[in-house]
């Protein structure tokens, strides 16, 4: 089947890329020499040159050779967004090391967990979470943890006042003693002293990143990204962004780099452009706004629980976010609703984006300007890339606007699961990536997500897409927030539950949204449960936890079979 979307693409964006063959690491030593001087960090007031990145990138580099890290060893990082996640992450790379990132949510079981599946021998992590990888660190291959804290790259006075804050908010002020297994950070980067080796890396083949999986259905896995996937996504993307300039983009850093977006989208591709990113180690809708505005933000790569949490905001019209020009939503779908109201505060675009941690992550967005773009549709595929739609546990190519599985191919599609073999053959089939998500493309080739197929809701024999019905509620003007989920159900197999956040303010009861649903979807589609709360559970990324949901339905019905029986 031919490439139809490729008719949509402006002249600005090439088709098909040429990529460089070289690693990841190779853009901050070039941007080091040609934006040495231009602010590549800010950081809660403090600020980092691209030459004094570099310089300390290569000294965490340095230091891990020392410390006995060879080529192919797997280092973790476990650290929220502030300049140290950043000097690791290419350290280790300088250092012929695999990226490992690790969630700072994690508890003991998950951290044990990810660092025995990758076999790490080194974790940087945070001091207030240094108790809980010394719980677990016997159990795995870690020979050395190194420890930082946020006040490390603190300006005075606030590095010396923020003990007496983190005591406050976490109880406790963690001190570390410089030794054989644990080293403290800034001691860490001075002992580097030896040469760091000449590299002989495959570009297409040797791994830059373990990339873990969420894990929402079963354990993580590891998800192998090379550093071609990586570069091409990088790549991939600046071609997207063909109006933003180099070395002059203000990038908001707010997306974790533990999250495979956040790291291509802001720490990657920022890199390699040479733009200044503004680093916020979690979301605060005011702290947000305010940065943005004083910062001057031009790109907000974000998820759309991001973008509705600063859209209600008591305070948000006493900011002036209109610098920022672009966003691209990823992670999570992006209402339409959204997407009209947030592009009115900022005076710019906001398109929805689509990729899996599978894809380095992206593989389609919306055109960012122009006139040509889909609402509801996740866009076209990215240059170089290749998509198609296949009959359901099948390999059959379906014709437009004709439902199945959307798979993909290109150059950012991971290598493999690690150490699963088996899970990688079930989505790995001759160059294409099933992704295991439902949806259709049109006559034009633009491309639309009905669902993920392990959402699909099975009620009475008909099938239905959460989405759908989630974007008649979202229109709702009392609807801050809602995910729908089936769950189970005797008569009907499952039945269409909705869990709402209403918005501030406002009151609207089960009946309201039950008229309001009915005048716009077919019957067999209307909710039939409703649960109001006061927020949904999410992945540190903002993506709702559908999965969670379900699994607390399950437990109650569990419990009241036990209870009745």
């Amino acid at each position: 089947m031919t490439k139809v979307w490729l008719d949509q693409y402006p002249p600005e964006i090439p088709t098909e890329l040429s990529l460089r063959s070289v690693p990841v690491h190779t853009y901050l030593t070039e941007a080091a020499e040609l934006y040495g001087d231009k602010v590549a960090v800010h950081f809660m007031g403090f600020e980092m040159t691209y030459k004094e990145l570099h310089q300390q990138a290569l000294q965490c580099g340095r230091a891990l050779v020392d410390s006995g890290i060879k080529q192919g060893d797997r280092v973790a990082i476990m650290l929220p967004n502030c300049p140290q996640s950043i000097i690791s992450y290419y350290g280790i790379l300088y250092a012929g090391g695999i990226v490992v990132q690790m969630n700072p949510l994690y508890v003991e079981r998950e951290i044990e967990y990810q660092l025995k599946d990758a076999g790490a021998k080194a974790i940087i992590t945070l001091d207030i979470l240094y108790p809980r990888v010394m719980s677990v660190k016997a159990q795995t291959d870690v020979k050395q943890v190194i420890v930082t804290g946020i006040k490390d790259y603190l300006p005075f006075p606030k590095n010396m006042l923020y003990p007496f804050v983190q005591k406050k908010q976490y109880g406790i002020v963690v001190k570390v003693t410089h030794g054989e297994e644990s080293k403290v950070w800034k001691t860490f980067l001075k002992e580097g002293k030896g040469e760091l080796p000449k590299l002989d890396l495959n570009f297409e083949e040797d791994l830059a990143l373990l990339q873990y999986t969420g894990g929402t259905t079963g354990f993580p896995k590891g998800v192998m990204l090379t550093h071609k996937n990586l570069v091409a996504n990088a790549s991939m993307c600046d071609a997207w962004l063909y109006k933003c300039k180099k070395g002059e983009e203000v990038v908001l850093g707010l997306l974790p780099f533990f999250h495979v977006y956040g790291m291509t989208a802001v720490l990657i591709l920022s890199v390699m452009q040479g733009y200044k990113m503004v680093l916020l180690p979690k979301f605060d809708p005011e702290t947000t706004l305010k940065t943005i505005q004083k910062q001057r933000a031009t790109l907000f790569p974000g998820a759309p629980t991001i973008y509705i949490g600063l859209l209600n905001h008591p305070n948000l019209k006493e900011y002036d976010i209109t610098s920022v020009h672009s966003g691209i939503s990823g992670s999570a779908p992006l209402p339409v609703e959204i997407q009209e109201q947030f592009e009115k505060v900022i005076d710019g675009r906001l398109v929805e984006g689509y990729g899996l941690t599978e894809t380095s992550p992206v593989t389609h967005s919306n055109f960012l300007w122009g006139d040509n773009r889909r609402k509801g549709s996740i866009g076209v595929p990215w240059p170089s890339t290749d998509a198609q739609i296949w009959s359901l546990g099948g390999t059959e190519v379906l014709q437009p606007k004709e439902i199945g599985e959307i798979v993909v191919s290109g150059p950012q599609v991971m290598k493999g699961y690690w150490n699963r073999q088996e899970e990688t053959d079930a989505v790995l089939f001759d160059g294409w990536l099933r992704t295991g998500d439902i949806g259709y493309m049109d006559e034009d080739g633009f491309f639309y997500v009905v669902d993920r197929k392990k959402d699909m809701i099975i009620a009475g024999g008909y099938n239905i897409y959460p989405r759908e019905i989630e974007e008649i509620l979202y229109e709702h003007e009392s609807v801050q927030e809602v995910v729908v989920a089936g769950v189970p159900d005797p008569y009907r197999g499952e039945t269409v539950k909705a869990y709402v956040v209403v918005k501030k303010g406002h009151s609207v009861t089960e009946q309201d949204l039950d008229a309001f649903t009915r005048k716009m979807l077919a019957a067999y589609k209307v909710p039939r449960i409703y649960e109001f709360r006061e927020e949904l559970p999410k992945t540190a990324v903002g993506k709702i936890l559908r999965r969670v949901l379900i699994d607390e339905e399950k437990k109650k019905l569990t419990e009241e079979e036990i209870k009745s029986s």
